[in-house]
């Protein structure tokens, strides 16, 4: 019997042969992310915290740096890096929104 708080495990994609393994995947895929997700978010917060002006919370070299490095780091592995540019560019507007917001809030 399985744990009913742990997801079944997952399969490697190339090991999957139903949909119900591919979503299977995703979705506890999913789930990690989201918590990726909620640690970033803190480090935004952390940064609101640290930045002594608001006007150093926009750091448009910082975003392309980090841009540029998850699209290199999307080649290497493998992943559609026009997908993951395009991902990061709507990641790091909402982190810079969100850290704005808990700056103002301060």
């Amino acid at each position: 019997m399985t744990d009913p708080i742990l997801p079944p495990p997952i399969l490697p994609p190339e090991e999957c042969s139903t949909m119900a393994e591919v979503r299977r995947g995703v979705d506890a895929l999913d789930l990690v992310l989201v918590e990726m997700l909620s640690v970033r978010f803190g480090y935004m917060r952390a940064a609101a915290r640290i930045k002594p002006e608001r006007g150093q919370v926009r750091d448009e070299a910082r975003k392309a740096a980090v841009i540029a490095q998850a699209v290199a780091h999307a080649e290497a592995v493998g992943a559609p890096a026009e997908v993951v540019g395009a991902l990061w560019e709507q990641l790091v507007e909402a982190s810079i929104g969100y850290e704005l917001a808990r700056f103002d809030a301060r």
